[in-house]
């Protein structure tokens, strides 16, 4: 058996199909790079919408309804104060509910001052007003079964303000 030599024009013909149909899949994969170009800005907006938008809609929610629980008197001071007061239901003790999902109940003698903080959250992670409307509801309702299960942390008055703002 004899070699058959490759000619070279056989060469040149298929380095030249290779190279038009190179430059064919770059011509027809430019439209298709743009288009995934454009859904990633699509999804990067998309996400930036939810970041800002819809993720304080809960948050928003949990505010509304804790409000709607609120008497006029705890409305117009959580409004104007970032924190509303409650009477627990078995001591009759006055407890003050600051914004927040953890350690915002407060004790507070009859002076107004905080005597002792507790520390009492459902077990889920849940938004702010959602927390504080199950706090005072445990509060006014069934208060020694709420600070059986509370922790107990002194007050620091100065570090809780500043690290509290009011939720508007």
């Amino acid at each position: 058996m004899q070699k058959k030599l490759c000619s070279i024009r056989g060469l040149l013909a298929v380095d030249l199909a290779v190279i038009m149909l190179a430059k064919q899949l770059v011509a027809a994969t430019r439209p298709l790079g743009r288009l995934l170009a454009e859904c990633a800005r699509r999804v990067q907006a998309l996400r930036e919408w939810y970041r800002t938008t819809a993720a304080a809609v809960p948050e928003a929610r949990a505010t509304t309804l804790l409000r709607e629980w609120l008497s006029p008197q705890q409305r117009a001071q959580f409004d104007a104060e970032g924190y509303f007061d409650v009477v627990g239901c078995d001591s009759g003790k006055r407890y003050r509910i600051h914004h927040g999902t953890s350690m915002n109940v407060h004790e507070m003698d009859d002076a107004g001052h905080s005597k002792v903080g507790w520390c009492f959250v459902p077990n889920r992670r849940l938004a702010a007003g959602d927390v504080m409307l199950v706090q005072k509801i445990a509060l006014e309702t069934c208060e020694n079964s709420a600070m059986a299960v509370a922790n107990r942390f002194p007050p620091n008055q100065v570090t809780f303000r500043a690290g509290r703002q009011r939720p508007y």
